[in-house]
């Protein structure tokens, strides 16, 4: 996995040469009480076919801060971004911005795009024509350690 860092999101490509299936079991997991009557059936899963669609367009990140954590991404949080989708109202992005990246959800309001943070202690960022602006991809999921 090749790495690129900014001064807030480190970045890597994954490595396509492997395809890391693991053991899957296609039963739900009981948060409750569990059934003994449930069958385990193991089934092969692909993480790869799982987290990425579009392999070509498709880069990790590194979370760095705590801008987003009321959209469950967290400082540390491994993230997935297609670069071949297209950035929408209310998609989370990664975002090239003044000479620094950034993840933020993108808003449309009267005709002007805004970052906005999934966090009340930051403010949202109103883009302008002054802005060296990019949106570098879409987040399409995040992986976690607990």
């Amino acid at each position: 996995m090749a790495t690129n860092t900014s001064n807030s999101i480190t970045f890597f490509t994954p490595n396509l040469n492997t395809n890391l299936e693991i053991p899957f079991f296609d039963i739900g997991i009981s948060a409750g009480f569990p059934s003994p009557a449930d069958d385990f059936k193991e089934q092969r899963l692909s993480l790869d076919n799982e987290l990425i669609k579009n392999k070509e367009a498709t880069f990790f990140a590194r979370v760095s801060g705590q801008s987003m954590i009321d959209a469950g991404l967290d400082d540390n949080d491994l993230l997935v971004i297609d670069r071949s989708l297209e950035p929408a109202h209310n998609k989370i992005a990664v975002c090239f911005l003044d000479g620094e990246f950034t993840v933020k959800r993108l808003k449309t309001i009267d005709n002007v795009l805004w970052l906005y943070p999934a966090n009340k202690k930051y403010n949202p960022i109103q883009i302008t024509d002054e802005n060296n602006f990019v949106i570098w991809g879409i987040v399409t999921s995040v992986i976690k350690k607990v």
